[in-house]
């Protein structure tokens, strides 16, 4: 048996606002990023990324993101997509090819033509840069 491929999807590119430093908790610190819109492109389909939306992170005492965002996608066709996509990011900033960004999202929609989307497992690569992100999400076949 031999593992599934990768087949590329879409890229994100979102604006993020300044982080709400929430405190310490016991599992590390909370901050929420605001999400304030971006587009997304891909062999399927395209469009914009709604300012509605937000990263909700612990920043974990090891120096590990543990992600959690939620936001929506709207194609050019005028369909939403609701996206929850959560994984983590380490690494040392300074050298961004070394930082490990990954992510394993879950897509919601009513647009029949958008269904493979919520019938499928994909997984995210992500680079982070101080005022954006850009997500890479890869369909596993």
């Amino acid at each position: 048996m031999t593992f599934p491929g990768a087949v590329f999807a879409f890229e994100v590119r979102a604006q993020l606002g300044v982080p709400l430093e929430v405190g310490d908790l016991p599992a590390g610190r909370r901050r929420i990023v605001p999400i304030l819109g971006g587009t997304f492109e891909g062999p399927e389909m395209k469009g914009r990324v709604l300012p509605v939306g937000a990263d909700w992170q612990i920043v974990r005492p090891d120096g590990v993101f543990e992600l959690d965002a939620r936001y929506t996608l709207e194609t050019d066709a005028g369909k939403l997509v609701y996206v929850v996509n959560r994984g983590m990011r380490h690494g040392p900033p300074e050298e961004p090819a070394k930082v490990y960004f990954r992510s394993v999202p879950v897509f919601e929609t009513a647009a029949p033509e958008l269904q493979w989307l919520t019938r499928s497992i994909f997984v995210g690569t992500g680079e982070r840069y101080p005022s954006d992100v850009v997500i890479r999400f890869w369909r596993i076949e």
